[in-house]
């Protein structure tokens, strides 16, 4: 979720330097034949005697990039990260969600604030997946700033290519092609995956296990599920599709359920509403610090619900999307949580931070807390039964 702030008339000088900065910068271009296709990994390993993970939160990277305030975010951003990732040195970082704010390009590349936004952690070797959200490849709104009586800034375009069409587009890079460009610049160290074809337009569907620190390095000590929510170029829900393939891939991994598992996704589902209100009546012991908005969820639930509450190996949903709330509920036998608002892009300016979870071996648990940007931690929970 973003807001699209309101801004004095943009100085054509500086603009028309960040739009050739934008075109001239390198984009690896989609083919055809690589659609569908993602080099196999195998799965993470401890390092030590736990195994710990980073969630980024709404970064949405490019906000008002035309404006000064909007790099000036992004740099704070990647001070949030740069912080977090020197205190907790996590084993892996997952972006969940809203890692640019789409609407707000001035040309279709969006890879390079995505880059932006991966640049900590890619400088400290550290491996990451990413998942989308409802922002990340949103069409390009027009500021109602460019039409002030000062006249609307200059564009410059890029030359149309070989097979025709209009170099200036606005159309927003897809999902595809963000994922594509992410896999090829970074091939050690993005886990991301972009699924099933017949999963399409939901892209960002896929599956990690941890693996045991034991002397074998084989054997499973968690499941981790990667879903695309939607919104954006199509409604934010994770459809039946989506669900029949959790379902038939959960069976193959880990059919009788010995094996716990977590989940990712962006846009909060309806049980996240109908757990607030209980949080609010007082019927539900939460963990966390802000219960500042309202539930902002799913237009729909396909079956994916029903599917987790019927899997006793689930143990949490992880969400971003609402950036005022950082709690994690109880909910049948599992927990649903959000993170962390990180970005300093989007709405709120509540103090940033991310979710941190710590996996651990023989005995199994799952914990998890919230590491803050000043260094502070808060809201600490047991998240395994």
């Amino acid at each position: 979720m973003a807001r699209l702030q309101n801004q004095s008339p943009v100085p054509n000088g500086w603009l028309t330097i960040t739009i050739l900065f934008l075109i001239l910068h390198n984009s690896v271009p989609v083919r055809p034949e690589d659609e569908g296709q993602h080099e196999k990994k195998l799965g993470l390993q401890f390092t030590g005697s736990s195994f710990k993970v980073a969630l980024f939160a709404d970064l949405h990277f490019g906000e008002n990039a035309w404006s000064d305030w909007g790099p000036d975010h992004d740099l704070s951003s990647v001070k949030v990260m740069s912080t977090i990732l020197n205190v907790e040195k996590p084993d892996f970082v997952v972006y969940l969600g809203d890692v640019v704010t789409a609407n707000n390009f001035l040309t279709h590349n969006a890879s390079l604030y995505w880059d932006q936004a991966i640049s900590p952690t890619r400088a400290r070797n550290i491996p990451w997946a990413t998942l989308f959200g409802n922002h990340d490849d949103t069409h390009f709104e027009w500021p109602i700033e460019w039409f002030s009586s000062s006249g609307i800034p200059q564009i410059l375009c890029p030359s149309a290519n070989a097979s025709g069409g209009d170099g200036c587009s606005f159309r927003g890079t897809t999902r595809l092609e963000l994922t594509m460009n992410e896999l090829r610049r970074n091939p050690g160290l993005s886990y991301t995956g972009f699924g099933p074809q017949s999963l399409w337009p939901s892209v960002s569907n896929y599956v990690h296990t941890i693996l045991s620190p034991k002397s074998d390095h084989k054997l499973p000590v968690m499941i981790m599920y990667f879903l695309d929510s939607g919104g954006g170029s199509y409604p934010g829900v994770i459809s039946t599709i989506q669900s029949e393939w959790f379902h038939n891939k959960s069976q193959e991994l880990n059919p009788d359920s010995s094996i716990p598992e977590i989940v990712f996704w962006h846009i909060p589902s309806q049980a996240y509403k109908k757990v607030a209100k209980k949080a609010a009546a007082g019927e539900i012991q939460c963990a966390g610090s802000m219960f500042e908005e309202g539930v902002a969820p799913q237009d729909a639930e396909m079956g994916m619900m029903k599917l987790l509450k019927e899997r006793p190996s689930v143990k949490a949903i992880f969400v971003g999307h609402n950036h005022g709330l950082d709690w994690c509920c109880p909910y049948e036998k599992m927990w649903l949580c959000y993170a962390r608002h990180t970005g300093y892009g989007g709405y709120g300016t509540w103090p940033r931070g991310a979710r941190i979870l710590e996996i651990t071996d023989d005995p199994f648990s799952l914990k998890s807390w919230i590491r803050m940007e000043n260094g502070t931690i808060h809201s600490e929970v047991v998240l395994s039964t």
